[in-house]
């Protein structure tokens, strides 16, 4: 395991040309990235690349469905595109701070029937090229082109590290809501909205459940002291549901189920559990919501201690400078994305000259960051109703 975790692949750069909001977008990542930016600026359809690679990996998915599932190629390309109409995903995988051990480039685009269809697909291992396509065969045949050899299995036996690393991706946002829906887990699986939450929690094996089930406990207990015990339980149905034993005047205290849980806790909950189930990249949209703000303040030094643990990267995007705060987060590990006339930009907060003289000035990252994205006149809401 301890090799494993020291061997661990993450996403070291990404590249993206006529994505959604971003029209070109070439940046680093750390093992840690905190998203920071206005409202509409592109925070979730940046992290979706991520969902959109994993889902072309996904069993029952794969390339087309991927793009279907966002809506067409025409959805996903970029309003500012004007030449070379070719959506590009590229990413460079690592294992250190040091050169790329793989790297995986996609260009797409439509035919007449708007049918999404593969340009150009490349692998590079350690620098050289083992797949570039299009081949001879697929100009012979170009419905092969309507698939990559990403999702093939019979094709990415070479490159196969890349599918795996891709399928073990996971986006988690937490709806309080769906989880206590009694009919939550329908037709769901691995829900990343929580429908299936605690179906999650339940197929886990015993121990592990368990296990992560008291750490988690002794993590909610600084948010919520008078937590003693948490334990999942079946009701009649057979549908599987938490409770939590609280601290309370009587001798034996109080049970919970999580119909009676606040929505701070149960994202908590969430947030924890999906941090302790699995390996690959997290991702994770405003992890703040609904948490008391001196709780948000330590959620970055649960992140660290989870990679140092387990070695795994963790995305997030934030509107919260109380989750900023922490002075452990470096100037590479704040990416600020800026709208503009020719789409949104994503630059590192450390490559910005005016943050580091606003830093050396006195200003906090947080301070500075969440400044640099606000909206220009947000007193401007205070007039609705004036008509």
């Amino acid at each position: 395991m301890g090799e494993q975790r020291r061997s661990a692949l993450r996403f070291a750069e990404i590249h993206l040309r006529n994505w959604r909001n971003f029209l070109s977008v070439d940046v680093p990542l750390q093992w840690r990235a905190f998203l920071v930016g206005p409202n509409a600026s592109g925070k979730s359809n940046f992290l979706d690349v991520f969902r959109f690679l994993a889902d072309i990996v996904t069993v029952g998915g794969g390339f087309q469905e991927a793009v279907l599932k966002r809506g067409g190629v025409s959805r996903l390309r970029c309003l500012a595109t004007r030449r070379n109409p070719d959506i590009v995903v590229h990413v460079c995988l690592g294992k250190s701070n040091g050169e790329f051990e793989w790297e995986y480039e996609l260009h797409f685009s439509q035919d007449k029937r708007q049918q999404p269809i593969v340009k150009k697909e490349r692998v590079i291992h350690e620098g050289k090229e083992i797949l570039g396509r299009p081949l001879e065969e697929d100009r012979k045949d170009p419905a092969r082109l309507t698939q990559t050899y990403l999702e093939q299995i019979n094709a990415n036996q070479a490159f196969r590290e890349i599918s795996n690393f891709f399928a073990s991706v996971r986006y988690l946002h937490i709806v309080p809501q769906l989880v206590r829906d009694p009919d939550r887990s329908l037709g769901r699986k691995n829900d990343p909205y929580g429908g299936d939450f605690l179906e999650q929690v339940a197929r886990t094996l015993d121990k592990t459940q368990k296990s992560r089930l008291k750490q988690i406990r002794n993590a909610l207990r600084v948010a919520v002291p008078q937590l003693a015990e948490i334990e999942l339980f079946r009701d009649a149905r057979g549908a599987p549901h938490l409770r939590g034993k609280y601290e309370h005047w009587r001798p034996q205290g109080a049970w919970q189920a999580e119909d009676q849980f606040s929505d701070g806790t149960l994202r908590l909950m969430g947030l924890l559990w999906s941090a302790l189930d699995g390996s690959g990249p997290l991702l994770l949209e405003e992890p703040e919501l609904s948490l008391h703000p001196e709780v948000v303040r330590f959620i970055p030094q649960m992140f660290a201690r989870i990679q140092r643990r387990l070695n795994r990267q963790i995305l997030v995007s934030t509107h919260s400078s109380d989750l900023l705060r922490d002075d452990g987060i470096g100037f590479d590990e704040v990416l600020l994305l800026q709208p503009g006339e020719n789409g949104t930009s994503v630059r590192p907060a450390g490559e910005l000259f005016e943050i580091r003289s606003l830093l050396e000035g006195g200003l906090s990252l947080a301070e500075v960051a969440i400044a640099k994205t606000q909206p220009q006149h947000p007193e401007q809401l205070s007039l609705f109703g004036d008509f």
